[in-house]
């Protein structure tokens, strides 16, 4: 009966075994590299960042109630939690829990779509359950390169007040109108808020599949969950330009003695 040497393992000029960079790293490390460590971990990002989406949108929803809502609401997440710790410590800890977070997500992503390529041939149509939306789940990578672009706009907009609009520290409520009364502002706004809603579409549908939750039981509870989510964030978030451009939120000044500078109705 014949036998098969399997070959040695490379060693190097001392003689010791050379660990692959597949074998070697830590457990959490080695988890990662694999498919379903991807998935795992594309789902529990995709977790963080849609409960980001969604209480963003909330609290933007002050807009609506007054400017000094708004204002105490922007003011109050530099101030969490009070004394407790110094100011805009946890607002930081927070923003950069959401960075590593999306840059994971993307990470993953990349790294499943190789995987997945490798693993068929050229021309194979995979038969996957697109239940959710079909054009949302063949679309991903486009919604997500264009939702990733309007966040890095949206930051030099709101936050540092780079894109020449007017922008006055501390008054989040006119830098919101300030930026959105701009027409192409508001058309860039909509268009990735559209594109947010397909992401998170197939986002939300396939969230289950990547943390094993794979029931064909669920798989009406988890369409209406991902259409539910995607339309709420997009119809929130759309109303905010809408209502700018058609007059419903309007400029506020400030009194002489509020914020910095005076604005223009």
């Amino acid at each position: 009966m014949a036998t098969t040497i399997s070959p040695a393992p490379p060693r190097s000029r001392g003689g010791r075994p050379i660990r692959t960079r597949k074998e070697g790293g830590p457990l959490p490390v080695r988890f990662y590299r694999s498919a379903v460590g991807k998935k795992w971990v594309m789902g529990v990002t995709g977790v963080i960042l849609m409960g980001f989406v969604l209480t963003h949108m909330i609290g933007n929803l002050k807009l609506y109630l007054s400017k000094e809502e708004l204002n105490l609401y922007a003011e109050a997440l530099r101030e969490i939690p009070g004394h407790l710790l110094p100011r805009t410590f946890l607002l930081w800890t927070i923003r950069l829990v959401l960075i590593g977070a999306f840059a994971l997500h993307i990470h993953s992503a990349y790294g499943l779509t190789r995987i997945n390529r490798k693993a068929r041939p050229q021309g194979y149509q995979s038969k996957r359950d697109y239940v959710a939306a079909k054009f949302a789940s063949r679309t991903m990578r486009w919604t997500g390169i264009i939702v990733a672009a309007f966040i890095v706009f949206h930051l030099a907009d709101l936050t540092w007040g780079r894109t020449g609009a007017e922008w006055v520290r501390g008054d989040a409520y006119n830098n919101v109108v300030y930026s959105l009364q701009r027409p192409a502002v508001a058309v860039a706004y909509m268009v990735a808020m559209l594109a947010l809603g397909l992401h998170l579409m197939h986002g939300a549908w396939s969230l289950f599949q990547s943390l094993g939750i794979t029931n064909p039981r669920y798989n009406k509870l988890r369409r209406n969950f991902a259409t539910g989510f995607a339309a709420l964030i997009v119809i929130g978030n759309l109303s905010f330009p809408i209502a700018v451009q058609t007059g419903i939120v309007k400029l506020q000044c400030p009194d002489a003695t509020d914020i910095e500078a005076p604005c223009e109705v």
